[in-house]
């Protein structure tokens, strides 16, 4: 049975977080993780400052299943089916070792291993007192704290395997470290947060998916509340900045482990833990929703109490949630408005569809739909557009021909590919381009603005911001003369 649950499917970033989840409901303030490289001898180890266990309660922690996944637990629990220490660990090791020690008795210390029990011609379940041979310097630390819990992992042959390299294991290390910074991002954040975490001695920093209180960000919806028979279920809808309204720096750090498709969608969580990071959950019409490289703006926040892991379907991994059927047409309704914001965000590369004041954005482009699809046609409405037309006198029928020619031959697949391809949108609005390449083109139309048409020099800087993509160009408006 052991060797069979090894195959649960765990990555060694997962199982961390679910020893780790031990440690915070046992009130641990720290967690230590430490990996230690030594080819086929490589071990790792968790060490918090919880309350600890004493012999009874550690071997009832080491037994398989001692906890009914039926029982109430109390409210900041993270755990469930009384299997997380031991599934995690297995999936990674062949021997597990805890030591443990609650305030005011002797350090406890079992181990299982499951090489062992393989060996063993009688079939007995074997659990050992002690650490193995050569093992003892890794819960040593424990003597001097008044309380804690080392998990030690040893034997790691799911992890070190054949041609694996030190710089493998440090890969994994930053792996890990990503993982955790988004599992635990609410536990970590802030200047009273409820723990910390270290790998090898480097604090890990909490990563927000939500990118809460930037400038730029278009959406972030009020906290909804739903009562249900399992609890309390809020959700809150965010929307994050286009790329073109962040740094290099930020870009990259608001991809998340998995990047910016993958980590679209709901993140569920049980007491501030996170379970499950992106995808719709199932949700759609007709057919379940895909992660698009239109929608990779939308994120949903959404907060279930531990009483509705029965309803949500919580698997053992944590790493899974189904919503009841009860529940699908609210959260559908939340996620298709925000997946349409993020959409429009996407399409208009972060450009504020109202310009200042309310006033619309002029725009290039506008979008046909009709019976037989959508057609994309050249507005004759943009300022730019008007002025040649206006001034075409005799060639206004060959500048209608050319426009036309310009609006059959978008090469609407092509863009699709290499947006699907690159993961990003091709550059447009002036992206990249020099003030001075920009200013032509904008002295161009002012100069046309007040002298043929007789604007005031403000009405006509008005009316280019309020023109795309101009209006993302204030500085460059505002110099014109």
């Amino acid at each position: 049975m052991l060797e069979a649950l090894r195959g649960l499917g765990y990555s060694t970033a997962a199982a961390l977080a679910d020893i780790i989840d031990n440690s915070i409901s046992a009130d641990a303030t720290e967690v230590r993780v430490d990996c230690h490289w030594n080819e086929s001898q490589s071990r790792v180890s968790v060490t918090d400052d919880g309350r600890g266990m004493d012999d009874a309660e550690l071997e009832n922690a080491m037994t398989l299943g001692d906890k009914s996944p039926l029982d109430d637990r109390d409210a900041s629990d993270l755990g469930r089916f009384g299997m997380g220490l031991k599934t995690a660990s297995f999936s990674q090791c062949r021997r597990l070792t805890v030591a443990s020690k609650a305030e005011g008795t002797p350090l406890a210390c079992l181990r299982w291993d499951l090489d062992a029990l393989a060996e063993n011609p009688d079939g007995d379940w074997l659990l050992y007192e002690g650490t193995a041979q050569g093992s003892e310097v890794f819960i040593d630390k424990l003597a001097v704290m008044p309380h804690g819990t080392v998990v030690l992992w040893e034997t790691m042959d799911r992890v070190v395997t054949q041609a694996y390299t030190v710089d493998d294991f440090n890969e994994m290390i930053d792996r890990v470290e990503a993982h955790l910074a988004m599992i635990f991002h609410r536990l970590l954040q802030g200047p009273r947060a409820n723990i910390k975490i270290f790998i090898n001695g480097r604090p890990v920093l909490p990563w927000d998916p939500f990118m809460v209180g930037h400038v730029a960000k278009p959406f972030n919806s009020p906290v909804e509340s739903k009562v249900t028979e399992a609890g309390i279920i809020e959700l809150e809808c965010h929307v994050l900045p286009h790329k073109d309204r962040l740094t290099p720096a930020e870009f990259e750090s608001g991809a998340g482990p998995e990047g910016w498709t993958a980590q679209q969608g709901f993140y569920v969580y049980r007491n501030k833990r996170l379970l499950v990071a992106g995808g719709w959950l199932g949700l759609g019409h007709g057919r379940a929703w895909n992660r698009d490289e239109a929608i990779r703006l939308a994120r949903i926040r959404l907060d279930i109490p531990n009483t509705a892991d029965a309803a949500w379907k919580i698997d053992i991994r944590k790493s899974t949630a189904r919503p009841p059927v009860s529940l699908r047409p609210w959260l559908t309704k939340y996620a298709e408005d925000t997946r349409s914001r993020a959409r429009r965000v996407f399409a208009f590369r972060g450009s504020p569809m109202p310009g200042a004041g309310g006033a619309a954005i002029e725009q290039a482009w506008r979008v046909d739909h009709t019976a037989n699809g959508s057609r994309y046609r050249i507005d004759d409405r943009h300022p730019a557009i008007k002025a040649v037309l206006e001034n075409a006198g005799g060639q206004l029928p060959m500048i209608n021909a050319m426009i036309r020619v310009i609006e059959e031959t978008v090469p609407v697949q092509r863009i699709w590919l290499d947006t699907a391809e690159n993961k990003e949108t091709p550059r447009t609005g002036f992206a990249g381009e020099p003030p001075e390449a920009i200013m032509g083109v904008l002295k161009t139309l002012y100069q046309d603005m007040v002298g043929r048409r007789g604007l005031s020099p403000e009405a006509a800087k008005r009316m280019l911001l309020s023109t795309e993509p101009f209006q993302n160009f204030p500085a460059l408006v505002a110099g014109l003369h």
